[in-house]
């Protein structure tokens, strides 16, 4: 990981947004719900085996993503905000996100996501290359690091299979979105779903919307809410009711449906400190670099070309 000190507060803030990544997938993947004791109406009756249908399919899509976040680059905008009402950002931060085998790699850029010292852009490419080569041999950090990673991966894709019965859905309303139509769904938790892990237990705190491109079976959109407190980090930490999320995903490649704008609002305290985070999440520029080995080749040429260190990241 790269970029200037973090201070106590920055390191809470991010430290959250880390325990709550399991549930983004949950948010990526849910329809929502007609609640369990209001009777359907024909319609939703109707539309109920194609919308389970619809929602397995973006289950699976979601899977299939999970693997494929791993493969990409992108530049990353970032707008911070003190509090979600305010309308301009307080700070506005560029990086550059690479996946480096067993985790990101974040390159702090200039304004308008453009190197800003042409020395310390390349400083950083070349430790994106050490850190790729590590990746790429066989050791027993390696080892232990790795098993960490597959843990995670695995923790997220039985929260995301989670979804298929975690959740009673309706559909809303087909709206456009461009040249594309999207069902819309209103999502709230099944009373009757029994988790069957702590993480898995946030889904029965999140209620909203989520768009769906139909002939893709992909997430396009998604509006949540948190709706009771959500303690975190053996209870030490709590993210307040209210908190909110908002995510846009479009197609970057064929089956590829990737983040192009995330905002989180959410509040809440760590011990007896409280935080905001109040973000706002432009990724743009997403470029395939493959596995490790893969990216290895690529940042290697990357820094083998003439004036590299002002290249365009």
């Amino acid at each position: 990981m790269c970029g200037r000190p973090r201070s106590s507060v920055t390191q809470s803030m991010l430290t959250v947004r880390g325990a709550l990544s399991c549930t983004l997938p949950v948010w990526l993947l849910v329809a929502g719900i007609l609640a369990a004791q209001r009777s359907p109406l024909p319609s939703e009756r109707t539309a109920g085996a194609e919308a389970r249908s619809l929602l397995d399919r973006a289950v699976d899509n979601q899977k299939k993503i999970e693997a494929a976040i791993d493969l990409y680059e992108r530049i990353e905008r970032v707008e911070i905000r003190k509090n979600a009402g305010d309308p301009q950002p307080a700070e506005v931060k560029f990086f550059r996100i690479d996946p480096a085998g067993m985790g990101l790699h974040r390159i702090l850029l200039g304004p308008g996501g453009k190197p800003s010292d042409p020395a310390a852009y390349r400083a950083e490419l070349e430790n994106l290359v050490r850190a790729l080569e590590w990746a790429t041999q066989s050791g027993n950090a390696q080892s232990e690091i790795l098993e960490r990673f597959r843990k995670r991966k695995k923790d997220r894709l039985e929260l995301v299979e989670a979804t298929r019965t975690a959740f009673v859905y309706t559909w809303v309303a087909d709206e456009p979105r461009g040249d594309l139509t999207l069902s819309k769904f209103r999502m709230e938790p099944d009373p009757a779903y029994k988790p069957s892990s702590r993480a898995a237990g946030i889904l029965s705190k999140v209620r909203g919307f989520v768009w769906i491109d139909k002939p893709s079976g992909q997430v396009a959109r998604l509006e949540a809410e948190i709706t009771d407190d959500v303690s975190f980090g053996g209870f030490l930490g709590k993210l307040y009711k209210g908190s909110r999320f908002f995510q846009e995903r479009y197609e970057v490649e064929p089956g590829v449906w990737l983040p192009s704008f995330t905002a989180y609002d959410f509040d809440g305290r760590k011990l007896f400190l409280g935080f905001g985070v109040h973000e706002r999440i432009f990724d743009t520029n997403y470029r395939r670099i493959g596995t490790p080995e893969e990216a290895l080749s690529l940042i290697r040429a990357e820094l083998g070309k003439t004036g590299s260190p002002t290249a365009d990241p």
